[in-house]
């Protein structure tokens, strides 16, 4: 573990070549269910995993979910096991993994720059940095 509390940081890149080698590693997205459905979502199927969706704030207003390490344990994850988290810029993504290593999770990872990356000039995302960027599989419903 790192200063920053956490097992740190990865590139979005770095973070898919993790979960196509390591069977244990889980991607957990703590976006709010609107982000998953409207921006769209990773799409892990050529690996034969599926993402966990876990909020870290929930919508609508935008509460720090105090249930969120309940819930990571509900969906199967281990304290031993790879966990990457996912936001729309890494920021959410970074506190998640601070709570879960804080709650006993060895290996909680930070996406950087995660799905849609930080804004550019005009204010948009998606455009400079982030796993869209990066040409990584995603969908959107």
């Amino acid at each position: 573990m790192n200063e920053k509390t956490y097992a740190g940081d990865v590139s979005p890149t770095a973070t898919w070549e993790v979960l196509k080698s390591d069977p244990t590693a889980v991607l957990v997205d703590v976006r709010t269910v609107p982000e998953w459905r409207l921006i769209g979502q990773p799409n892990l199927a050529d690996l034969g995993k599926s993402i966990v969706g876990i909020q870290w704030q929930v919508f609508p207003g935008m509460e720090v979910n105090e249930n969120f390490v309940e819930e990571a344990a509900n969906a199967g994850i281990g304290k031993d096991q790879p966990i990457y988290f996912l936001c729309r810029s890494g920021v959410r993504s970074q506190a998640a993994s601070i709570a879960m290593t804080a709650a006993g999770y060895q290996f909680c990872f930070n996406i950087i720059d995660g799905f849609e990356g930080p804004p550019n000039d005009s204010q948009q995302r998606g455009k400079t940095a982030g796993w869209k960027v990066e040409g990584l599989p995603w969908s959107q419903s």
